[in-house]
């Protein structure tokens, strides 16, 4: 009896955890072709990382770059400098300098929240320290 009370709440407690959503976002050029808007991020996150007096935020969640001839090389190229504004919800990068005609560009998108359970790293999917990220290419 105590075995099948112990396997039904069990059972209760997998059923009622609810899946893990993924951030989905998506960059376009803004109508000028000037800048990249950002959006789907979660709101929460927009909130916060805006208030962030030194304006470095988001450079640090979703930084662009120069896509080198060598795509091995990708790892090592210096930030494209730019302002971040958070507009609606969104986040619009407008680059110091225009975007050249022709050039790829990538936005690297770090994935702070995926392999936070223990389980993850138990199962060798993630591995402590380990930042994950997606690279997001585009062409102007």
């Amino acid at each position: 009896m105590k075995n099948k009370l112990m396997l039904l709440l069990i059972l209760l407690s997998l059923g009622c955890s609810s899946p893990e959503q993924p951030n989905t976002i998506t960059i376009s050029l803004t109508n000028n072709k000037m800048s990249l808007r950002f959006s789907g991020l979660d709101r929460g996150v927009i909130g916060e990382v805006s208030r962030d007096t030194i304006g470095k935020g988001w450079q640090g969640l979703v930084p662009v770059y120069r896509m080198p001839a060598d795509t091995d090389m990708k790892n090592y190229q210096p930030e494209q400098p730019g302002k971040y504004q958070s507009v609606d919800s969104a986040v619009v990068f407008t680059p110091d300098t225009p975007f050249t005609a022709g050039q790829t560009y990538f936005v690297r998108w770090y994935r702070f929240e995926s392999g936070k359970k223990a389980s993850n790293y138990l199962r060798g999917g993630k591995r402590l320290g380990q930042t994950q990220f997606t690279d997001l290419i585009f062409k102007q």
